[in-house]
């Protein structure tokens, strides 16, 4: 339990750093956010509970096809701000069309 309590903080105060950051720059911000910081500690995490190199390998390659869909949402977000649709609504219509792109991918790569 105190393991995964450890992950969780450590996960934790990496989100909060990089929003931190983000609200003194932009730039530096969406750097940290670039980095696949969630990829980077699953593959510690499943290696450190299992030492299963396919499994990590594996999970590797279905992140690299699952950042594609994700790639939506980047370009739509601004998209419908700038349309006026205000933030709420544009993530929501972002992250619902990125949803479905998420969908379809997971049914090509399957």
């Amino acid at each position: 339990m105190i393991g995964y309590a450890a992950k969780v903080l450590f996960s934790a105060v990496l989100v909060v750093l990089i929003a931190e950051t983000a609200k003194r720059s932009s730039l530096m911000g969406a750097l940290l956010a670039s980095i696949p910081v969630t990829s980077l500690l699953a593959f510690v995490w499943v290696y450190l509970d299992t030492g299963d190199l396919g499994r990590i390998s594996e999970l590797s390659l279905n992140v690299f096809w699952l950042v594609v869909p994700s790639l939506a949402l980047f370009l739509l977000l601004p998209w419908f701000i700038r349309l006026g649709w205000g933030f709420w609504t544009g993530l929501l219509a972002s992250s619902g069309i990125t949803a479905l792109f998420y969908g379809l991918m997971v049914r090509f790569i399957r």
